[in-house]
């Protein structure tokens, strides 16, 4: 993923969360709608998240250091997670109070008109918000699914902006349902129970960004196609006698370690050794430009013995 990409639709999430938040909050003044107080908050933890995800971004462009060699490309990682983090203690466990709270002590809506203006509105900036995501995440994903490109990207932004727009968009949409059903019915429950569904909903998204932002954090090797890309490149080098083994690291989305055992022929010198991992650092950074940090052992193939 460009980081140019994720950066624009972070900012566009950004100034539609920022927006859509201060509406939420003078429809929930004028309505006592508990669904729109949620929102609100909802919004104000998105814009929040946005403001997270491109602090990282920043920092995560910090040159090397004597303590960090490797640089600083995994705080991406740590600030998505950080984001999941936001997304559940003030989004879900919020509404889900709020929920709560509402259900056992039911009031009615006042001028419902705040509400339903509000989240149309609301509706309309999400979904700009939501297709600059898609559009960008479609430059990147080529054919995979988008459940596959969720769990399978390196780079953390545009995985939790999609979430987080389709969660909004969710989101408003119960909103929506739950104070409709309050004004038809005249039962104010129904606004509580739209409340304790964005909850739910805002729950669910944190644990799917949190486990798969963990894994980042952990330490994700290259998708299988790079691998084999690297082996490729790695067996093309005329030196390289076969790959005994190999293990690959992302420092950051658009840096990888490569450090692999490679097999070289008995009889080839020192000097020849040194041109064959020469050589094959080349191609492989040909073939796959982020990976950046190489290290390549010589040694001698040796088969395994039988039992």
């Amino acid at each position: 993923m460009s980081a140019s990409g994720g950066t624009k639709a972070i900012i566009a999430a950004l100034v539609a969360n920022i927006s859509i938040a201060v509406a939420k909050f003078v429809a929930a003044a004028f309505t006592g709608s508990s669904s729109m107080l949620a929102e609100g908050i909802h919004s104000v933890a998105d814009s929040s998240n946005q403001v997270l995800l491109l602090f990282g971004g920043k920092r995560a462009q910090r040159a090397s250091t004597q303590e960090h060699p490797f640089g600083y490309g995994r705080e991406r990682y740590f600030y998505a997670f950080v984001v999941a983090v936001v997304l559940f203690a003030i989004g879900a466990l919020f509404s889900l109070y709020e929920g709560y709270h509402k259900l056992t002590h039911a009031e009615p809506l006042t001028t419902p008109a705040w509400a339903f203006g509000v989240l149309i509105f609301a509706i309309i900036a999400e979904t700009f918000s939501f297709r600059t995501a898609i559009k960008e995440a479609n430059a990147v994903r080529g054919e995979q699914g988008w459940v596959s490109f969720i769990r399978r990207s390196k780079s953390p932004e545009l995985p939790v902006i999609l979430l987080e727009d389709l969660g909004a968009l969710l989101g408003l949409i119960f909103a929506l349902f739950g104070v409709t059903m309050a004004v038809v019915t005249g039962n104010p429950v129904w606004d509580a129970i739209g409340t304790l569904m964005i909850g739910v909903l805002l729950a669910v998204i944190s644990v799917v960004l949190a486990v798969e932002t963990k894994s980042l954090l952990l330490g994700e090797g290259a998708a299988p196609e790079t691998e084999s890309q690297i082996r490729a490149a790695l067996d093309s080098t005329p030196q390289v006698d076969r790959v005994i083994h190999m293990r690959t690291l992302h420092l950051g989305p658009e840096e990888l370690l490569v450090a692999a055992k490679i097999a070289v022929t008995h009889n080839d010198t020192a000097a020849e050794v040194a041109d064959g991992i020469d050589e094959a650092e080349r191609r492989i950074r040909e073939a796959v430009p982020i990976a950046r940090v190489i290290y390549l052992e010589p040694d001698l193939y040796r088969a395994p013995s039988k039992a």
